[in-house]
């Protein structure tokens, strides 16, 4: 191996095998360090290795110097074990949320740092920073959005944090770090108890019956299928709890119509897949008509475009026959809510003047869910029962439903009453008493 010393020998330099480019070493901090010229010329190595040297020595007399692994090789590290790690058990864009997390935002703030410096205190700088920054441009985003005067939202730093915890504890797992800093803030206030947004009774009627009203007359005939549609999907999961998402996975043989032996009712059994995985959810009896016609409606035929109509008579084809198709009905395999209707669920929902409630917050098919749980409170049923037939947890349903719901407070158990003591009277025997013995 060649080699060739500089600097009066505290810097090495030489050529591994029949490699042409030089490599240099040198001990700094205590500790050997190594790094490529990438020059082939051993004039030009010789440059950058002295320069190289007196960048570490300036580092390290500035305490800078890192002698161990940095933040940013952490989260190289963890970005590589979670997306393997976690293949079908975290969608992909929650995975992508963590990358995006850490190049926008930690790795510009926390990646030059080695894992040991990222203190309480950096971490509290970190906050500082994100909330008095937003209008700085961001050269790490791609984004194209002109700055808002808005911080960032409360569940917006808490991702980050979170992303960041999940950086330490892999660097932990290496060896790299000995304890996880305590990254909660020190400020912490409860936070205020909001509802999300549902529909109240009068406003789930006044929803279904505009639906109801643009499925029987809509603006255009082609139209028709897709607001029969859309009136059925708020029937199904108002009364359902369905999660959109779940409901989009949902195939027509995951769905049964069956006779209730508790209640005697016709019900349906839905095997549901989605967030929570596998589950299964007893709807109301309010569900069974909106699926029976879901089940029974044709699927939509596809007329032929203008353009496919022009390329015929160009390539001198015979036009397709009038006569219309034979009606193709939904079979097992098939998806309940085939296609997506969001434009016409907003579009409704502006006409009806329901997109925002009482707190001007958007309400979205998520809040259907929130409307069959906040009905179901306001009937009485069993928080218990509601939260296994809604794949959640009591405590999200005590959370942000049962708080505000007004007939979960028991009138009779609140305005309890002491008893008042009785005053015994001038003519009663007892007072008597005491005016003999005096």
């Amino acid at each position: 191996m060649e080699s060739h010393r500089v600097l009066n020998g505290k810097v090495q330099l030489y050529r591994r095998g029949e490699s042409r480019i030089w490599q240099c070493s040198a001990s700094v901090g205590g500790k050997q360090r190594r790094a490529t010229t990438k020059r082939e010329s051993l004039a030009l190595a010789s440059e950058f290795a002295e320069d190289w040297y007196l960048a570490l020595r300036g580092k390290d007399h500035a305490g800078i110097l890192l002698s161990e692994k940095s933040f940013a090789q952490a989260a190289t590290q963890f970005l590589a074990e979670y997306e393997v790690i976690t293949e079908g058990e975290r969608s992909q864009k929650w995975t992508e949320g963590h990358e995006i997390r850490l190049r926008i935002h930690l790795l510009p703030f926390f990646g030059e740092l080695g894992v040991s410096k990222v203190t309480p205190a950096k971490v509290q700088d970190y906050r500082v920073h994100r909330m008095t920054s937003r209008l700085e441009p961001n050269p790490a985003s791609r984004s194209n959005r002109p700055l808002v005067d808005k911080p960032p939202a409360r569940s917006t730093l808490h991702n980050e944090i979170v992303t960041l915890r999940m950086v330490l504890k892999t660097a932990i797992r290496n060896g790299w770090l000995e304890h996880l800093p305590d990254l909660s803030p020190p400020y912490r206030t409860q936070g205020k108890i909001v509802h999300r947004p549902w529909f109240s009774p009068a406003e789930y009627k006044q929803l279904y019956e505009a639906t109801r009203a643009y499925a029987r007359d809509p603006f255009h005939e082609r139209d028709r299928w897709n607001a029969e549609q859309v009136h059925d999907y708020v029937l199904f999961l108002a009364n359902t709890g369905l999660r959109p998402d779940e409901a989009k996975n949902l195939q027509h043989r995951d769905v049964a119509i069956v006779e209730d032996e508790a209640t005697g009712e016709t019900l349906l059994e839905i095997e549901v897949r989605g967030k929570r995985g596998v589950g299964y959810c007893k709807s109301m009896p309010s569900a069974v008509r909106p699926y029976e016609r879901l089940l029974n409606r044709p699927k939509p035929v596809q007329a032929e475009s203008r353009r496919e109509k022009q390329r015929r008579r160009k390539e001198g084809l015979p036009p397709l026959s009038e006569d219309p198709p034979e009606p193709e009905y939904p079979e097992l395999r098939d998806s309940v809510f085939p296609g997506n209707h969001v434009r016409l669920f907003n579009g409704i929902l502006e006409r009806a003047n329901l997109k925002r409630d009482r707190d001007e917050k958007p309400r979205t098919a998520y809040s259907l869910r929130h409307t069959y749980i906040c009905m179901r409170l306001m009937e009485g049923a069993d928080i218990y029962q509601i939260a296994k037939n809604c794949r959640t947890s009591v405590e999200m349903i005590e959370k942000f439903y049962a708080a505000h719901i007004k007939s979960t407070l028991d009138a009779a158990s609140i305005n309890v009453r002491r008893p008042k003591p009785l005053r015994a009277s001038k003519s009663s025997p007892r007072a008597e008493v005491d005016l003999d013995d005096e």
